[in-house]
C-alpha cells in the first residue's frame, strides 16, 4: 500500500529530487522555498515539516491579533485552529536561523502517531497540492513528463508510491478539488504551504495560481505573508 506521508517527505527531502520535473516542479527542493524548509523544518519529514510552517504562520497571526485586538474584555484573540489548551498560548518569536517549533502531534496540523489513515489522507492531499502548482503554467509537456521517470528512477520510492505519484502527475487536481479537501483552516494553511515549496513563484501565471489558492481556501492575508516570510527570511 501507497504511503503518501513517506511520499511526501521524498519530493521535499531527498537530493535526488533536485531539479524534480525538470523545472517545471520548481525543483521541489532546490527552489528558495524548498531550501529554507530544508534549513527548518525538514528535521521533522512529511507532513510534519509542512505542518511546522503553517502552525508556525498561524502563531504569528495569533501574536498579531492578540497585539492588535484584543477582545472586548481585555482577553487575547482566540488561539490558533487546532491548538489545544496547552499550546494555545503563542510561543516567543523564533531567530530566523532556528528550527521551526513542531506542529501539536494529534492536532489539526499534525495527526496522531497512531492514525495512519489520517496522516496518510493529509500527506496525500500536500503532494496533490504540489503537483497542481507544479502545473500552474501549464508546462508540463511529454519531455517533461519523461524527465519526472528518469527523476523517479533515483528516488528510493516503493513501487506502490511511484504508481501514486505518477497517476497523480497524469491527472493533476484543481483549485476546486484543492479547495474541497481542506476541512479546516489548519489543512488549507498546510495546502497553501505545500503549492508554495513546489514552485519558484517567478512566472505572472504562478502568481495569480498562488493568489486565487490563497483567496479561495479564505486564508487571513497575515498568515500568508507569515508563510512567504518564512521562507524568504
Amino acid at each position: 500500500m501507497f504511503d503518501a506521508n513517506r511520499l511526501l517527505g521524498q519530493l521535499l527531502g531527498s537530493p535526488a529530487t533536485a531539479g524534480f520535473a525538470g523545472g517545471v516542479a520548481g525543483g521541489m527542493l532546490t527552489s528558495k522555498s524548498g531550501r529554507k524548509l530544508a534549513k527548518k523544518g525538514l528535521k521533522y519529514g512529511g507532513i510534519a515539516a509542512v505542518g511546522a510552517l503553517a502552525y508556525n504562520a498561524w502563531q504569528q497571526h495569533q501574536r498579531q491579533q492578540a497585539g492588535t485586538q484584543p477582545t472586548a474584555g481585555g482577553a487575547p484573540a482566540a488561539a490558533a485552529p487546532g491548538a489545544t489548551a496547552a499550546t494555545a498560548p503563542p510561543q516567543p518569536q523564533q531567530p530566523a536561523s532556528a528550527p521551526l517549533p513542531a506542529p501539536p502531534t494529534g492536532s489539526r496540523f499534525l495527526p496522531a502517531e497512531n492514525d495512519a489513515a489520517g496522516r496518510n489522507a493529509l500527506g496525500l492531499t500536500l503532494v496533490r497540492a504540489m503537483i497542481a502548482a507544479a502545473n500552474a503554467d501549464g508546462r508540463l509537456d511529454a519531455d517533461e513528463m519523461q524527465k519526472i521517470l528518469d527523476r523517479m528512477g533515483e528516488m528510493e520510492l516503493a513501487a506502490d508510491d511511484k504508481a501514486l505519484l505518477m497517476d497523480e502527475l497524469r491527472q493533476p487536481v484543481t483549485i476546486d478539488d484543492l479547495v474541497a479537501s481542506a476541512d479546516g483552516p489548519e489543512t488549507a494553511t498546510e495546502i497553501y504551504v505545500a503549492a508554495l515549496l513546489a514552485i519558484e513563484v517567478d512566472t505572472a501565471g504562478e502568481k495569480l495560481w498562488l493568489r486565487e489558492l490563497a483567496t479561495r481556501l479564505q486564508l487571513p492575508g497575515d498568515v500568508v505573508q507569515n508563510i512567504h516570510a518564512q521562507l524568504a527570511g
